[in-house]
């Protein structure tokens, strides 16, 4: 008799190593406190048995990615070479790195790169001019992605109605007095960026910030990351960034859809 072929979920479900899982979800818990963090604190906040956290926590030492003083634990460099990894390989990065340059150099301001991860916008690359040197979101910083510019931008290559489940589905805490956190104004707003072709968000993610994105499509019109443009609202307006940095990133935007697979 013939075998029978697993089906696709079937294979993921036989496939999927959950020792690896719990390891990775151990390494994302550290910084949920400042500091080093003690064996009950990480097993806690990985939802994790005391002796399973153990085992990893000594596995990933053993491996150069956690230290520890036999109390404590901390990461260590080395898992930046994991950062390293994706940032290398990223096809994204690479083409637009040196679209960022130009835009930050053209309008002597800071531009970034970011993508959606989930309910969330994570900035994966950005330029800036000689003047400036220490200012602007790390790389690897995230935000949610309701109220900011570049995740406006990308949520709307969703379609309305599951534009509409995912913002009803997410975490809308406000992060200023302005952030807009009801489902149905957010809806309305990302259709009409979708339809300018731009977003611009005033306040709503940080107080006295406000900044203006571009979605980056690739060769087939598909949205893979947006790139923006912020500044203080005391030193430049809604209006100048719509006169002045919308031209630059939307030009910046366009010279790469042909180079993104």
């Amino acid at each position: 008799m013939p075998k029978l072929k697993r089906s696709e979920n079937e294979e993921r479900a036989t496939d999927f190593v959950e020792s690896l899982d719990r390891g990775l979800r151990l390494l994302q818990k550290f910084g949920a406190t400042s500091g080093p963090m003690t064996l009950s604190d990480l097993a806690r906040a990985a939802d994790l048995p005391r002796a399973t956290a153990r085992r990893i926590l000594f596995t990933l030492e053993r491996a150069g990615f956690v230290a520890t003083d036999g109390k404590l634990f901390t990461l260590t460099p080395h898992v930046l070479t994991l950062a390293a990894s994706y940032l290398r390989s990223s096809q994204v990065v690479s083409v637009l790195q040196p679209v960022l340059d130009q835009v930050a150099t053209a309008a002597q301001e800071i531009s970034s790169l970011s993508v959606l991860d989930g309910d969330e916008v994570v900035f994966i690359a950005r330029g800036s001019p000689a003047r400036v040197f220490s200012t602007g979101l790390d790389i690897g910083y995230r935000l949610p992605a309701f109220c900011t510019s570049v995740g406006r931008a990308m949520l709307g290559q969703f379609d309305n109605a599951e534009l509409a489940r995912r913002l009803k589905a997410m975490r809308r805490e406000p992060m200023t007095p302005h952030t807009v956190t009801d489902p149905k104004l957010l809806l309305a707003r990302i259709i009409a960026d979708r339809e300018k072709g731009y977003s611009l968000v005033d306040r709503e993610a940080e107080p006295g910030f406000r900044s203006i994105s571009v979605p980056i499509r690739r060769y087939d019109g598909t949205i893979v990351a947006a790139i923006n443009m912020g500044a203080h609202v005391d030193r430049v307006s809604t209006g100048e960034m719509i006169e002045r940095f919308l031209p630059l990133l939307r030009e910046g935007a366009d010279s790469v859809k042909s180079m993104l697979l």
